[in-house]
């Protein structure tokens, strides 16, 4: 009987503990799947469309009773933030879709006590991931010049943006901290572990040092991140809204009304608020999305720093450079100011088109121009006995008609058969040189617009010596403008990389080819101030003008006529400098120091750069890293005398 009581206990406690730990199991479960929603005012489904997203801000109270005036006219509350998971936690730390992140509300912070309370809320979201979303707002009059306030004072950086993973942001009004900023807002800002992107985030952080002195560091710009992942087809630019709308199928209001708002206003109105926000959480969520770190595929428990940086190798802390002054929305905003921009009386926020300008948005690689007419004819040059030679274009093969040196064999194809002995020969009839070649990207497979590629840039290629140029077509390709523009941006990488391994440093006094002379400048200013002014300037300074040009001249006796004012005044200012070393032809004599397979393993780098950064889908067939290499061998040998250029 005993034994039947014992069994009957034991099936009982076990289904209870079965049952008990199903509950447990499914209300984790179901915490996690609440996770990035959590703080929203409602839950939002994935829409195809472009999304346009209303949320309302949220204002930390504080105690002090001077500070308890709300932005927001409507009863005060408090923050309904969203509990983070920690790293240690068991289960997968999804970063939530975009919709999600956009529909949390952006959290006011005007004091350090209002920051105090919200750090350690920031603190378990950098423990999941350690990035932030980050942009900035100051004002940025349109009736006056661009960085001068409202208030006739010089224009500071008014509102510090920062949201995390889950959708948090965080609005930091900077002016309204009267005792000083927070010691830990400085420390996360400067925090080499924690990531800050978005677009224009080092130069952000410029403006940040320069008005307050923080210093912010491992700053991403999204722009590089977009041009190296490469993911989607970037149609309309690289400025913060332009990537939103091509990659995540968002809507960001940029209109004049709010972007040149008064943000140094004592009460931020909602719009305001809600611009602001958006961006620092479109631009994590671009993060995520470039990264393929988004909620469709992540299955991870969070991301350390090291995972994040080795994602963004060579990008973090690099100033964004772009033909044409830029795409983003700096760039934009330089634009709009050289010229005011007209607004619609019926709507205050719509732009109304200058017919004077061209106002379609500027496509990626809108700095270059592409070929008007087909780089490769494809014609066919043949030896006398009918072998073939190589492909050349038409007017090439024509000039041999001409001349009366060669017949044409066949129209269609373009034949020409030499009348004459060529002075080489194609080893074999596998030869690059052969193959007819198609007119379009090699990238991306595009065949209306292209333009001329240099695989070796012709900073380095112009210093080789003859035997490894002279009649070398084959590093050239045809690229289409956007990728040609994104092929320059991963240029940039590698040329910084041979200035850091060769202490070839580009852009500094070394590299420059002219310099100013202070000297000489200082003379010429004086030439002209006595021509213009003359007789005007008052008796100490105009003898004090003279004395430096005599001092120049080394006369202190001699006469200072209108003909010897009008030299000094038309005075060359830069000489030459001496120590002048261009950055190419320094690192192509360090690879010459090893002979030819210095150079070889030079041009070698740059192929395989090519291939590595852009992954070329229609490559010319026989196209290689190593192309000629082994001729080049065979017919002048290892120990070739390199003569630059």
């Amino acid at each position: 009987m005993s034994s039947r009581q014992s069994t009957l206990t034991a099936a009982v406690v076990t289904l209870l503990g079965a049952t008990l730990g199903g509950l447990v199991l499914w209300r984790m479960r179901m915490q996690k799947k609440q996770l990035p929603a959590q703080g929203r005012k409602g839950e939002m489904g994935a829409t195809s469309g472009p999304l346009s997203v209303e949320t309302e801000p949220v204002v930390v109270e504080s105690k002090n009773p001077a500070e308890s005036h709300s932005q927001i006219p409507c009863k005060p509350m408090k923050p309904q933030l969203p509990p983070v998971q920690s790293s240690c936690f068991p289960f997968a730390a999804l970063a939530p879709p975009v919709d999600q992140v956009i529909a949390v509300p952006p959290v006011l912070v005007r004091s350090e006590e209002e920051w105090e309370k919200m750090w350690p809320v920031m603190q378990r979201e950098l423990s999941v991931y350690p990035v932030l979303g980050l942009d900035c707002e100051w004002v940025k009059s349109q009736t006056k010049c661009l960085g001068v306030s409202m208030k006739g004072k010089a224009s500071l950086v008014s509102l510090l943006q920062m949201a995390s993973y889950s959708g948090l942001c965080v609005l930091v009004r900077l002016q309204s901290f009267r005792t000083g900023l927070p010691l830990s807002l400085k420390e996360v800002l400067r925090d080499p572990h924690i990531l800050k992107v978005g677009v224009g985030c080092y130069e952000d952080g410029k403006r940040l040092t320069q008005d307050y002195g923080l210093a912010l560091g491992c700053t991403l710009d999204l722009r590089y991140l977009a041009l190296r992942q490469r993911q989607v087809v970037l149609n309309n630019g690289l400025s913060l809204k332009s990537l939103a709308a091509d990659i995540l199928n968002i809507s960001l209001d940029k209109s004049l009304k709010l972007r040149c708002s008064d943000w140094e206003a004592d009460q931020l109105t909602l719009e305001q608020m809600s611009y602001a926000a958006r961006d620092a959480q479109v631009s994590i969520s671009l993060f995520f999305h470039l990264l393929n770190l988004h909620s469709d595929t992540t299955s991870g428990s969070g991301c350390c720093y090291t995972d994040l940086a080795s994602r963004c190798q060579g990008l973090v802390d690099t100033p964004f450079r772009q033909r044409g002054g830029g795409d983003g929305e700096d760039g934009e905003r330089k634009r709009r100011s050289r010229k005011p921009v007209s607004e619609s009386p019926e709507s205050g926020d719509q732009q109304v088109p200058d017919p004077r300008r061209n106002n379609k948005r500027k496509p990626l690689g809108v700095g270059y121009s592409a070929r008007k007419s087909p780089l490769y004819d494809n014609c066919f040059l043949h030896a006398p006995d009918g072998q073939p030679l190589c492909t050349c274009d038409k007017k090439k093969a024509k000039w041999y008609l001409d001349k009366g040196i060669g017949v044409l064999q066949s129209e269609d194809p373009f034949i020409v058969r030499l009348l004459f002995e060529p002075s080489g020969r194609p080893d074999s009839q596998q030869d690059y040189y052969l193959t007819a070649k198609e007119n379009l990207c090699v990238v991306c497979g595009k065949s209306d617009s292209y333009i001329r590629k240099n695989i070796v840039p012709h900073e380095y290629r112009r210093h080789f010596p003859t035997e490894m140029k002279d009649h070398n077509s084959h590093d050239i390709l045809l690229l289409c403008t956007s990728c040609h523009a994104a092929s320059n941006v991963h240029d940039g990488f590698l040329k910084q990389q041979l200035a850091d391994e060769y202490t070839a440093p580009q852009g500094c006094e070394e590299g420059v080819r002219l310099l100013e002379d202070s000297d000489r400048r200082r003379v010429r200013s004086a030439g002209r101030a006595l021509l213009t002014a003359g007789e005007g300037l008052p008796g100490p300074r105009r003898e004090e003008l003279q004395d430096v040009i005599r001092s120049f001249y080394n006369n202190p006796d001699v006469e200072l006529t209108p003909d010897l004012l009008q030299t000094a005044a038309d005075l060359e200012t830069r000489i030459f400098n001496e120590s002048y070393v261009p950055h190419g032809l320094k690192v192509v004599k360090a690879h010459a120091e090893q002979g030819l397979r210095g150079l070889m393993g030079l041009e070698r780098r740059w192929r395989q750069h090519f291939l590595s950064t852009m992954t070329p889908r229609y490559l010319p067939p026989l196209w290689s890293v190593s192309h000629n290499h082994d001729k080049f061998l065979r017919k002048f040998g290892e120990d070739l005398p390199i003569q630059l250029n």
